[in-house]
């Protein structure tokens, strides 16, 4: 008994010490006081710890730890703003960038702890040793951090500074006791470390409470009272950032079989003390192809290195199985035309990858769905309520312990993963929000919305009623709100990748379709339209920066625009369009003066046949009017 007690003793004292180390390490900064010195940054926390501030000097961005403020003089006037967050360092090619958060939003909590969205960036210079450089680093300097400003417009970046946000909660249940005592940066999935590159210069100084993750992507969260139970949900997006970038400059895979757009989504669903969690993922087809952004509205799909998509597509789904157990790839493109062409392949690929652990489904969802008739996911659902009932979700009691795990996930893809995914990914949502109430104990075992035929008739006509079919009402709540989080999901990750928010979104939030939404989705196409041909490119350019998918170096080659020769020196496509629009508007003229001189038919007939002639060679040569990324990357 004497041996017992000295053992859970000396056990307790090892905890307290680890816990101890992990509370002076591991705590984070909330929120510090920027000193801009000449010559210096000083970051001072000012949220009651006491550490040390931290310097970085201007000329070269070496950092170091400083026990006091510098003081003040006529001659050293310091600027000061207040900050919530270092997110990292970026070096170039001469001058290093501190990249800070200098405004922040409470958007909610996560397992308990607040979750915060960055919603002003800024980054501060310390180039002073760029004015010793030679011409040509001086340039190179000046196009990169001009990318940098790009950068600070950067959307959907949230953190915690006391929970782990790149894991989902099954991840981090399973975390072992040590892993959890260790600084948040440190348990981080790197997948999902939006600043996992530009941080490395402060984990090499050792700088723990200010080395702060972010998550790109997506954090909604609402909480209601029911009764006397408060039921807390939370729809959570995580943007990987191993092929990360926009729309038509990231699709398709890389040689290692990572994705473009790919994102874990997890519907977290906690009441009555349970916490119930449930994962999906989506991403591109994956192997390697790509659209050539050719001002045309959908430029061709092409299938680079072909003989090579079955070894890309293995590679994906060996990854995917390592990470979630057994996958189920839902495609939602359609068989026919470009879209057919990579179906084909996918579907090829995927036939000595299929096996007990991973399936393949096709639905095409324009056929069966069209542009209206949404509800006809239900056919999709029936094909795969049987994977989803077999493998599950996340759920845990009232005292944390596993109650079942989730040991599958259902993988799905269109073209850009955006729409019609996220119309589906809600769907298998909303039916999942189900299972997981079902099992909770607020419905009973063979219980469903349906099992309630006149309540949404009910609940508009008293609480009597609503209070006769209270589960149907839970359902009938949760399910309203869960449409909204799912929406505004599906708007930030279409922010992300295709500049606008996401079409369909009217179906997700309503349940129908409406004429307001389907003249938003024509309105956001448009748009889409012209940020992949014009903006996308310099956008590409900045996230390959702050990723580390380009590393700065004098010795590489760029194209900045002044270095730019030939035609794409000069050619612009909004100069072109207007030079079209004039020609058509000069021959116009001409032709309503040929009644008085048949001269200006022929006028007519030159302008009609230039502006003609200037359109065709437009559309000839539609790429070199784009906006396109200039970094010089291997292509994948």
């Amino acid at each position: 008994m004497v041996a017992k007690q000295i053992e859970a003793a000396v056990k307790f004292g090892v905890l307290l010490i680890m816990m101890e180390r992990a509370e002076s390490g591991q705590k984070l900064y909330t929120r510090m006081r920027l000193w801009e010195f000449p010559d210096q940054y000083v970051i001072e926390p000012t949220d009651g710890s006491c550490g040390s501030s931290l310097a970085v000097n201007k000329a070269d961005g070496s950092m170091s730890l400083i026990d006091e403020v510098p003081e003040c003089s006529s001659i050293r006037v310091p600027k000061i703003r207040i900050i919530f967050g270092v997110i990292g360092m970026l070096k170039l090619v001469a001058g290093s960038y501190l990249i800070v958060i200098t405004d922040r939003e409470c958007v909610g909590s996560y397992l308990g702890y607040p979750i915060y969205k960055a919603t002003s960036l800024k980054i501060f210079p310390c180039d002073q040793s760029v004015k010793n450089s030679n011409a040509e680093q001086k340039t190179l300097e000046t196009e990169f951090s001009g990318l940098l400003n790009v950068a600070e417009k950067t959307s959907g970046l949230y953190f915690s500074y006391d929970s782990n946000l790149t894991l989902s909660a099954q991840r981090l249940h399973d975390l072992g006791d040590e892993s959890k005592l260790l600084p948040l940066w440190r348990q981080a999935e790197p997948r999902f470390l939006w600043n996992n590159y530009i941080l490395e210069a402060l984990i090499d100084n050792k700088l723990d409470p200010y080395l702060l993750p972010v998550v790109q992507g997506s954090f909604q969260n609402f909480q209601a009272a029911i009764g006397k139970e408060i039921v807390d949900v939370t729809l959570i997006a995580r943007r990987c950032t191993r092929r990360n970038g926009t729309r038509m400059w990231r699709r398709g895979a890389d040689s290692d079989g990572y994705v473009a757009n790919f994102v874990e989504t997890e519907q977290i669903v906690q009441m009555n003390g349970f916490t119930s969690s449930f994962v999906q993922v989506r991403g591109s087809i994956p192997f390697i192809w790509e659209q050539v952004v050719d001002l045309t509205y959908k430029p061709k799909f092409e299938i680079v290195r072909p003989e090579e998509a079955p070894r890309v597509a293995e590679r994906h789904f060996l990854d995917l199985r390592k990470k979630y157990g057994s996958i189920l790839a839902v495609n939602l493109v359609n068989k026919h035309g470009g879209e057919g062409r990579l179906s084909e392949k996918f579907a090829n690929a995927m036939h000595r990858i299929i096996g007990d652990d991973v399936r393949y489904l096709h639905f095409d969802f324009h056929k069966i769905c069209g542009h209206v008739h949404f509800e006809h996911l239900s056919i999709l659902y029936d094909q795969i309520v049987d994977f989803l009932e077999k493998n599950g979700y996340l759920l845990l009691n009232e005292k944390g312990e596993k109650m079942k795990e989730q040991t599958g996930v259902v993988r799905t893809n269109c073209i850009d993963c955006l729409d019609r995914t996220n119309v589906t990914q809600s769907m298998i949502g909303r039916r999942m929000l189900e299972i997981q109430l079902r099992r909770i104990g607020v419905f009973g075992a063979e219980e469903t919305i349906s099992s309630h035929p006149n309540f949404d008739e009910s609940y508009k006509i008293c609480d009597y009623l609503i209070h006769q079919h209270f589960n149907a009402f839970i359902f009938y709540f949760l399910l309203l709100f869960l449409s909204l989080v799912w929406a505004n999901h599906g708007d930030e990750i279409s922010i992300q990748y295709s500049g606008t928010p996401a079409l369909k979104g009217d179906f997700v939030r309503f349940g129908q379709r409406t004429i307001q939404g389907i003249l938003n989705d024509g309105w956001n196409s448009l748009a889409r339209y012209y940020l992949n041909n014009f903006s996308d490119g310099t956008k590409q350019d900045s996230i390959d920066l702050l990723q580390g998918h380009y590393i700065v170096s004098v010795s590489r080659e760029t194209t900045p625009p002044s270095q730019t020769g030939g035609l794409e020196s000069v050619a612009y496509f909004p100069v072109a369009l207007a030079l079209v629009l004039i020609g058509f508007f000069l021959a116009l003229m001409s032709l309503r003066q040929v009644r008085y001189d048949l001269r200006h038919l022929l006028f007519s007939i030159m302008w009609a046949s230039l502006s003609v002639a200037l359109g065709a060679f437009v559309k000839a040569n539609g790429r070199i009017f784009c906006k396109r990324p200039r970094l010089n990357k291997p292509r994948s």
